[in-house]
């Protein structure tokens, strides 16, 4: 047995081999390289390129609902988009989304259904929380305000208190 230190207590002179051995592989083995600062700027560019494909994403959502209220108001006349029935401005249903590179994404919900809202919501690492109110006049579980909205900005973790109409 070729050992280093003195035995400690209570253990056997395999077990101090075993440790010395350890101890030797231990110190000789070569630390590993991380290159940091790759790791890091490829973790922001794929944040980056996550939030840009969900503001588009969001934004091909609502232009198709817009479209799609377009054509059910050219068909019927007395059907509105539920944003023009409740909101003042569209700062009300509209999302203000902050990411940690100090970027603002403007998140547009009017119109949206609460199933639309919930999934964008949940993508920007929010957490949604719904209500009902009855507004006349707007489809049934369309998002009608948030809370905060513009211009208050929110960031990751943060509770949104979205209110849905009730029909």
């Amino acid at each position: 047995m070729s050992s280093h230190d003195s035995q400690p207590s209570g253990c056997t002179p395999f077990e101090q081999e075993l440790v010395n051995a350890m101890n030797d592989f231990a110190n000789t083995a070569e630390t590993p390289y991380f290159d940091t600062a790759a790791i890091e700027r490829g973790a922001r560019r794929k944040r980056a390129t996550s939030i840009a494909g969900i503001a588009t994403a969001l934004v091909v959502v609502g232009a198709g609902t817009a479209l799609a209220a377009g054509a059910v108001g050219s068909a019927s006349p007395t059907s509105r988009p539920a944003a023009a029935v409740t909101a003042t401005s569209a700062d009300s249903t509209t999302v203000l989304y902050g990411s940690r590179n100090g970027k603002t994404v403007t998140v547009p919900l009017a119109g949206t259904n609460s199933i639309g809202a919930r999934a964008a919501l949940v993508r920007l690492h929010l957490t949604p929380s719904f209500s009902r109110t009855p507004v006349a006049g707007c489809k049934q579980s369309t998002v009608v305000a948030v809370s905060p909205h513009a211009p208050t900005v929110v960031h990751a973790g943060d509770t949104i208190h979205v209110t849905v109409c009730a029909g």
